[in-house]
């Protein structure tokens, strides 16, 4: 039986089991997908553990807060793990273990399957430069975004991204937000404003370009305050949660030899299961 594993600290909140357990019975494959909690002191043991072919495990996922480390411990990593400094998915491969990092395929999958075409975008406006953002600021580039603006409330941190990523991103505290979305196609929101009760700033997206596109990486709850505003003025949007599904598809063909479609009773799923523990 081929095994996988998430791992991170903590884990139980991951819906990873439940997308991968799904395409395992769909394909009929024996194998299985657990969660692994692994503080964080104890981590290197655990790849260490992978390395030395004692595990039981093939790869698996790597989330919060052990990817930057597990692109520092792996054997071998790509060229996206190894510009984003963090990993997500690792799998051994004769004894050597390999890394990369999934969520800007994740995150361009999902905007492809549900709003078509929003890569003719030439100005996007990113809101947040923490962790997720690197990510969706790779995708963008990747995808020829010629403007990609990174709007943050410490700027420096929006500048190190600048510094990371090249000459099409551009860096900005919060207060040029309003003037940034005017004539944008795309908006991303990386950020955890409206999360938890808290209050989501007013964004007045009227000025973006015509058929413009406001996306939230944030999946809980599957329409975000910022995708609320949005809506009520009338712009398209998509959800985040297709970045969640999306980001899996490459593991799983790792492990398991089979590349998986993200679907509707895929996504069906994960949503009953978000309603029943938010």
């Amino acid at each position: 039986m081929v095994k996988a594993f998430v791992t991170g600290w903590p884990v139980k909140h991951s819906r990873s089991p439940l997308i991968h357990g799904h395409w395992l019975r769909q394909h009929g494959i024996s194998g299985e997908y657990r969660a692994e909690p692994v503080a964080v002191e104890d981590f290197a043991d655990f790849i260490a553990t992978l390395k030395s072919g004692a595990s039981p495990y093939v790869g698996g996922n790597v989330t919060i807060p052990h990817k930057e480390m597990a692109c520092r411990l792996a054997d071998k990593v790509d060229s996206i793990a190894g510009e984003l400094g963090a990993a997500n998915t690792l799998w051994l491969e004769d004894g050597v273990l390999h890394a990369t990092n999934t969520d800007a395929h994740g995150f361009a999958a999902n905007l492809d399957e549900r709003h078509p075409g929003w890569d003719q975008a030439k100005k996007a406006v990113v809101l947040g430069a923490g962790g997720a953002s690197r990510a969706v600021i790779y995708a963008l580039r990747d995808c020829g975004v010629a403007e990609i603006h990174v709007v943050n409330r410490t700027l420096e941190r929006a500048q190190e991204l600048a510094d990371r990523f090249g000459a099409s991103v551009h860096a900005h505290p919060m207060p040029a937000l309003a003037e940034l979305t005017q004539g944008a196609s795309l908006f991303v929101n990386t950020t955890s404003l409206g999360m938890d009760g808290e209050e989501a700033p007013a964004i007045d997206f009227s000025a973006m370009a015509p058929g413009a596109l406001v996306t939230d990486i944030v999946y809980v709850p599957l329409k975000t305050p910022i995708l609320a505003q949005a809506q009520s003025q009338g712009l398209a949007t998509v959800d985040g949660l297709g970045m969640l599904l999306h980001q899996a598809v490459p593991g799983f063909e790792k492990w398991f030899g089979v590349r998986p479609v993200v679907d509707e009773t895929l996504r069906a799923l994960v949503i009953a299961d978000m309603e029943r523990h938010g």
